[in-house]
């Protein structure tokens, strides 16, 4: 197979479509963790020094929902000094009728990937990528020239099996206060150069901050909405991308769900398959109803749909999804911030 180009992305904790990412997850956190039968569907627009949060929540918990995103702004490194805009209604009784008893929480296809190059079973440079946006937290936590918004892509060389060679390209964006821009521009070269030699990766090109400046940024430069970064949340652009917004959805709500079932079979069939290199799993679902209409599986593109058994179709209700998540450990708020599958 001839080498090629191909390109992935990722946004930094502080970008205005992750901190809405944050705040919806934040928010399920805290009505989950006071009611954990709670359904919800958050979401959360910000921009300009307004941030609305709409969608439906039916809970018996009694949650500060401007404490709690304000909060959030905080921990990012945003100012708190925003108009929040409570917008949140009750979840529709025609949809709960049928979730009430096992069903779905709605319809749609998601999914799962998983590669046998890491210990992850993730593509090289998700792991790459998320481990520069965690350290890049820690470096504007410590270092104030360094503010919270910025956005990572690297186009990469690959070889069979979507492995990667090396890097043509890695492009690097973060917001920081123009001072002493060569030091800083440094760090952040060196700290990706760190990270990829872990996994023997040279790196051609870095265009760091390319238009030449990055000060404004965040709420006021851009505006951000929660679900926009589905692609960041999951696989990178290495596998399908299903509908649905992760973030602040209740586990009924199978676009989140769905996508952790979809992911834990795809490491697992690729386990039963030791020749595999890749494999790409499809969950679909009805809304009311509770056994997946279908389970798809492609191993090196391969058609391994047989694996998928009566078994499985059963642990795939979402009804065993709820038991099989655990809401009070599962980490919303870091899965927001950073991705849902992660190193």
């Amino acid at each position: 197979m001839k080498e090629y180009l191909y390109s992935n992305e990722i946004v930094f904790r502080g970008h205005p479509d992750k901190v809405c990412d944050q705040i919806s997850a934040t928010l399920l956190t805290e009505y989950l963790k006071h009611d954990p039968s709670t359904r919800a569907g958050i979401e959360a627009v910000g921009g300009k020094g307004k941030i609305f949060i709409t969608g439906e929540v039916t809970t018996k918990a009694n949650v500060d929902v401007d404490k709690t995103v304000r909060k959030v702004l905080a921990d990012v490194g945003y100012d708190t000094n925003y108009e929040i805009i409570n917008n949140i209604g009750l979840q529709s009784s025609d949809i709960a009728q049928g979730v009430d008893i096992g069903g779905a929480g709605d319809q749609g296809m998601m999914f799962g990937y998983a590669v046998t190059e890491t210990k992850e079973y993730l593509p090289v440079p998700i792991i790459i990528l998320q481990k520069l946006s965690k350290e890049y937290d820690n470096l504007r936590k410590s270092d104030p020239r360094f503010l919270p918004d910025g956005k990572a892509q690297i186009t990469g060389v690959y070889g069979e099996y979507q492995k990667l060679i090396k890097i043509k390209d890695f492009v690097i964006s973060y917001q920081n206060t123009e001072k002493e821009r060569e030091k800083t521009d440094e760090i952040i070269k060196n700290l990706a150069i760190k990270i990829t030699s872990e996994y023997d990766i040279t790196i051609e090109n870095f265009h760091i901050n390319p238009t030449g400046k990055f000060l404004i940024g965040g709420f006021e430069g851009d505006s951000g909405l929660t679900g926009r970064k589905i692609v960041v949340d999951t696989y990178h652009g290495f596998c399908k991308i299903g509908g649905g917004n992760l973030n602040g959805k209740d586990p009924t709500k199978v676009d989140f769900s769905g996508h952790i079932k979809a992911r834990n079979l795809a490491v697992r069939f690729l386990k039963q398959v030791p020749e595999g290199n890749y494999c790409e799993v499809q969950l679909s679902y009805a809304i009311g109803l509770a056994r997946p209409l279908a389970v798809y599986v492609l191993i090196d593109d391969k058609d391994y749909s047989y694996l998928a058994g009566d078994d499985i179709y059963e642990e795939c209700k979402p009804a065993n999804m709820i038991k099989d998540l655990d809401l009070v450990h599962f980490d919303y708020i870091n899965a927001a911030a950073f991705g849902f599958f992660q190193n």
